[in-house]
């Protein structure tokens, strides 16, 4: 097969007050054309710095090339990128290698429609009119599979889903019929069938544009379904190369183990998830796996045996959720977007209750009216016999110290002004608990040590954190005020496979020792059939199956819970 693009002996620091991070070493990688090669790795494994080194995205200074070649077949000649001029590289971007971003909302510009951020990548690489881009546009949008072109031609980023905004990036990345497209996490936190969509829209276009692709992922699962090679990278370095099928099924590098090892699916609910560390002693030499995985098994708080006479923690009764879809020129509603649609159930102490569905099915607004952070528009909501449906203000006050929530985006939930130490004893304050400020930190410290981060962090901001740390550190401040119901959303969906396995085990830990009911909320039926005693399965606002964990996960009933586990990833052993 003809080389597209080589790597030779690369290598990458970052120097940032003196302080030198050796990024890349020695990075040695080839894609022919019409290949799919996958790097895969956790999050500061180097792979997204490949990706941008090869697109010069690299801010320079403070990142410092050190040595390498990169070379790239542009049809004609065979060329170093390293040595092209800023110039030179603008009419490789978009035109000979593209790249499809992890995070569509922060690379689509918010104040401009996505048909004209399309058109405008046309028009920089092509010789065209603005109608001719248009028309062009249209084209893309179809052959994307984006539905209503020409009214997803006028719509802003924030109208579309995550599953549009990222086939809108797929069409930018594909205007210029590129000979090689990065993909870097382009599925990760989108929803299972989403997520499937977007590989089998991806690997349908490279058959038919015969082109070279590089995709970025943490996730074997994923990689599985699309790449024909793997390299798998750890800090810095391509620690394992070849045939997908050779590397999953006989994973030499004990961090391909690992990674293959801390997925949800692999495992039952009452061991622990391996995680990297078990695959390396404290100097960083590897370990036989199996007795250290092994040692590090534990019984989760066991599936309450709930008796019929029980009263629950939580009863819901016919909750509605609606929300104004269309008005009168006076003002009435005449139509509503029906987000949670006469839902009931039950959740008795000590439980943990998956909620699992679809990005829109309305999981994310029944947990947060159940906390009193929506207002319901029917139905009643009992927390330990009382209706607390009607609550307001100061009421709502009073009950936020038994009911906490565990929200999806850490960084956004923190304020990036506060230092974590504040952030996790501002309840503490608001409920004037503990007489002294030292009693108060010395608390924050604690829970801190149990959430797993250095009581020196106390100090430290959120954005010197990361993605699994501030997940740490959201638990921590939801369980300062000890409470007795909490609620996750999405807490783990977007996080490297590994830290998941890390955030798991610690809320498993932490139900163990705090005995708190939950409501576990995921797109992934994986991690709820791990986490949870009982599953509830939402669609478009109703619940559409319920029952036992490991009965649902193994024999769904519903023709959408069929569906969700059909678009789960292959569970991939190592």
């Amino acid at each position: 097969m003809q080389s597209l693009l080589k790597i030779e002996k690369l290598s990458v620091d970052f120097i940032n007050n003196g302080v030198t991070t050796h990024a890349l070493h020695n990075i040695f990688l080839e894609v022919a054309k019409g290949e799919i090669v996958a790097i895969v790795g956790e999050s500061g494994s180097g792979k997204s710095v490949t990706s941008l080194a090869i697109l010069q995205l690299l801010q320079a200074p403070p990142a410092i090339y050190k040595s390498g070649k990169i070379f790239f077949n542009d049809g004609e000649n065979n060329i170093d990128l390293l040595q092209y001029s800023a110039k030179q590289m603008e009419a490789i971007r978009g035109n000979h290698i593209a790249m499809i971003f992890q995070e569509p909302m922060t690379s689509l510009n918010p104040v401009k429609t996505c048909g004209s951020q399309v058109a405008e990548a046309i028009m920089l690489h092509k010789k065209m009119t603005e109608e001719q881009a248009k028309q062009l546009t249209l084209a893309l949008f179809e052959e994307v599979k984006l539905s209503n072109p020409s009214g997803l031609f006028k719509r802003y980023p924030h109208q579309l889903s995550g599953g549009q905004k990222q086939r809108v990036m797929i069409a930018i990345a594909m205007s210029c019929k590129p000979s090689l497209l990065i993909c870097d996490e382009p599925t990760t936190a989108l929803d299972v069938t989403v997520q499937k969509n977007i590989l089998q829209l991806i690997k349908s276009l490279q058959q038919q544009n015969n082109m070279g692709v590089i995709f970025i992922s943490h996730d074997f699962g994923v990689v599985a379904e699309i790449a024909g090679r793997i390299a798998v990278m750890y800090k810095g370095e391509i620690v394992e190369e070849g045939v997908c099928n050779d590397i999953i099924r006989h994973p030499k590098h004990p961090y391909t183990k690992a990674l293959l090892a801390c997925r949800p699916a692999l495992h039952t609910k009452n061991e622990r998830l391996p995680v990297v560390s078990d695959f390396f002693d404290k100097r960083g030499e590897p370990v036989n796996i199996y007795p250290a995985v092994e040692n590090t098994k534990f019984n989760n708080v066991p599936n309450p045996r709930i008796p019929e006479y029980s009263p629950p923690a939580l009863e819901v009764k016919n909750l509605k959720v609606f929300y104004p879809l269309k008005k009168t020129f006076l003002g009435k509603t005449i139509s509503y977007t029906k987000a949670v649609d006469g839902v009931s159930f039950k959740v008795y102490k000590g439980e943990t209750v998956g909620l699992v569905g679809e990005s829109g099915c309305g999981k994310s607004t029944l947990g947060r009216s159940v906390l009193g952070l929506i207002k319901p528009t029917g139905g009643s909501i009992l927390f330990n016999g009382n209706d607390i449906s009607k609550l307001e203000g100061n009421a709502w006050k009073t009950l936020r110290k038994e009911m906490q929530m565990i929200f999806q985006d850490p960084y956004s939930s923190l304020n990036p002004r506060k230092t974590i130490g504040a952030a996790i004893a501002e309840p503490l304050k608001v409920h004037r608990l503990y007489k002294t400020e030292k009693q108060r930190k010395e608390r924050v410290i604690s829970l801190l040590e149990k959430t797993g981060l250095n009581a020196g962090y106390y100090n430290r901001y959120p954005h010197e954190f990361s993605g699994g740390q501030r997940q740490r550190i959201v638990i921590a401040r939801a369980l300062a005020l000890e409470p007795s119901f909490i609620v996750c959303d999405e807490s783990v969906s977007a996080l490297d496979v590994s830290v998941q396995a890390q955030v798991l085990n610690l809320l498993n830990d932490l139900k163990k020792e705090f005995a708190f009911t939950a409501i576990f909320i995921s797109h992934d039926l994986s991690v709820i059939r791990y986490m949870s005693d009982r599953i509830l399965v939402m669609n478009k606002g109703i619940i559409e199956e319920t029952g036992d964990a490991e009965q649902v996960y193994n024999h769904p009933q519903s023709a959408y819970t069929k569906q969700l586990i059909a678009s789960m990833p292959k569970t991939v052993i190592g």
